[in-house]
Formats: structure tokens, sequence, C-alpha cells
């Protein structure tokens, strides 16, 4: 009883989220967790793992779903079916799996954490997560976050970040920023475009906190007014703008946070695509956003990807993996376009 009543909790919660969702990976419609567990536990035992049966249930099965499959597997084998995963898979297909088996926000909330322990933060990977997500997807990420590490994200990104930047990410992870509104404020729209122009462009060096404030505490549709009124003050639109005003991290932490606010599903095609470009895919970066986008918006990230490519997400993920991985990517994609 408990999993149906989390079940309709977490439908709830996404209708009042208002951001509508585009999935490739949707409910299976006759879905069996018992049969799902008994395939994959013989799946495991298989010698030498039959990776492919393994891989096109759990694509094919919602995050939901998994879970249910995990609970089933639980009764009948008496083992933890993640740890049992672990065991028989490795490499890029290891960590696609595992990422399922986690709902978008603990995978969200293990990618940052990952980003940001040991030697060296991962910088890149910081700033696509903190900078894309939406303010109810940063305030379910900061309170799974705490759940898993016992720490305060905010904390964390405090105590391994520095300057402006932290700053910015500081500002973001605050989650402030106010929610849509159905009225158009055209005074502060202008003031807004005004206060960006003043503080960049306009003067000599930039005053990034009023770039901070603005960009971290506006709601979406007003600040995509505000870049658009922006051009009417300043000779550069917004991302020209950044690139001229500051560098590095911040750079791309602005710009990230610009792409996104003006079509967020084409920059997780850019990144997709830059990804592989190469001759051999940067696995990593797929994986995390086919794993984290494939219930919220993948299906508008492919479309961006034809327009913005000329050529399908499909037939590119094809061309620059191979094996396994290559058919559970292939899978969470949904088809060709």
């Amino acid at each position: 009883m408990a999993l149906v009543s989390e079940f309709l909790g977490q439908l709830t919660l996404n209708i009042g989220g208002a951001e509508p969702t585009y999935p490739t990976v949707v409910p299976a419609s006759d879905f069996d967790p018992d049969k799902d567990a008994a395939r994959i536990e013989t799946a495991i035992k298989t010698k030498g793992v039959d990776e492919q049966t393994i891989t096109d249930i759990l694509t094919r099965r919602t995050y939901n779903q998994r879970r249910e499959i995990a609970f089933a597997y639980e009764r009948r084998a008496k083992k933890d079916m993640i740890t049992a995963l672990k065991g028989a898979l490795s490499g890029s297909l290891e960590a696609l799996v595992l990422g399922l088996m986690k709902s978008t926000s603990q995978y969200d909330a293990t990618e940052i954490k990952s980003s940001i322990k040991g030697l060296g933060t991962d910088e890149e990977t910081l700033i696509e997560l903190v900078c894309s997500r939406s303010r109810s997807e940063l305030v379910e990420i900061k309170s799974v976050y705490k759940e898993l590490f016992k720490k305060d994200l905010e904390k964390d990104v405090a105590g391994d970040t520095s300057g402006e930047f932290r700053a910015l990410l500081l500002a973001l992870v605050e989650a402030k920023r106010d929610e849509p509104s159905t009225v158009v404020d055209y005074e502060k729209i202008d003031e807004d475009a005004r206060a960006l122009y003043e503080a960049g462009v306009k003067r000599k060096g930039t005053d990034v906190k009023t770039w901070i404030s603005i960009m971290s505490e506006r709601s979406v549709p007003h600040l995509q007014k505000v870049f658009d009124r922006y051009k009417s003050y300043s000779p550069y639109d917004m991302q020209e703008s950044i690139r001229k005003e500051v560098k590095g991290d911040l750079e791309k932490s602005f710009l990230t946070l610009v792409q996104c606010f003006e079509n967020k599903q084409l920059y997780f095609a850019s990144r997709l695509a830059e990804a592989m470009k190469g001759k051999s895919a940067k696995d990593k970066v797929v994986t995390r956003i086919m794993v984290s986008r494939c219930e919220v918006d993948l299906m508008k990230i492919r479309s961006e990807f034809k327009k913005q490519q000329g050529k399908s997400l499909y037939q590119t993920i094809a061309e620059h993996t191979k094996g396994d991985y290559q058919r559970a990517l292939l899978t969470l994609c949904g088809g060709d376009d």
C-alpha cells in the first residue's frame, strides 16, 4: 500500500510542478514485476551474464516500475538487485543501468556529489546540473542530497568552489526563483534589461552581483522577455555580452543559464552533439543526459537535435557507441526521427 500512496504522491507532485513532460520512457502497459524480476535473476546467473535481457527490461520501464521489479527481485532472490547488477555489469553499461535504478532527483544528487568529491571539482558537470535544473527540481535535489549524504548541498558547493562562480551557484541552489506569473510586468522587464546592460556592457568591469540576482531570482518567462528587451539597450545579445564580460567557469555558468532559459532542450541537444563529436563518445555526458532526461523531456531534446544537427539523435548514438551500451541508449532514445 505504501508504494501506491507514494506513487500517487509523486504523480500529484508532477502535476503541481507545472512544467510539461515529454518522456521517451513511459510506463510499460502489460507490466508484471515478478516476471521481470525472474528474467533479470536468470540473466544475472547466466554464464557470462545476459546483458541484453537486463537492459531490454530496465530501459523499457519507468523508475516506479523498476522499483517494483527491485522489490520483487529481493523477495525472490533474497538479495538486493542493485548489488547484483553492480556485480554483473561493468563500464558504461553499469553506470547507465545503475543510474536508471535511481529517481531523477536521486540521480542528479549523486551526480552532483561525484562532481565535487575527491581531488578537483568536475566543474562542467556541476554547471550542467545546477544551471539547467528548474526551481522545483533544485528544491527536490537539495532534500534528496541531504537524505543521501547527510550534508547540505549548499555547504558542499561552497566548500568546493570559489569567488563569483561560487556566488552564482549558491544563489541558484537557494532556489529563490519567482514562479511564472500570469501578469506581464513590462516596467519590470525594462528595468531588469537596463540593469543587466548597465551592470555589464555599458561600464568598465562587470557588476556580477546584479547579473546573479536577476538571473537567479526572476521567473523563466520573465527572463525570456528581459533578454529580448535587452537587445534594445545593448549592441550585443545576452549570450554575446556574457562572452565579452566574464570568463572561465562563470562564463560557462551564465551561458548555460541563458541557453536553458531560451530553450532548455536545445541546450541538452547541443551537449549531446558535443559529447559525440569525436570518434568515440564522451560516455559520461551522454549517459547523464539520456538517463536524467528520459522521463522528463528527451522526446523534445530529440527533435531539437534533429533540427540543429540535420541528423537524428538515434543515428548519432548508433555511430558513436557500441554493444549493449549502445542498445540501452537507443532504447532510451525511444526511436529514430
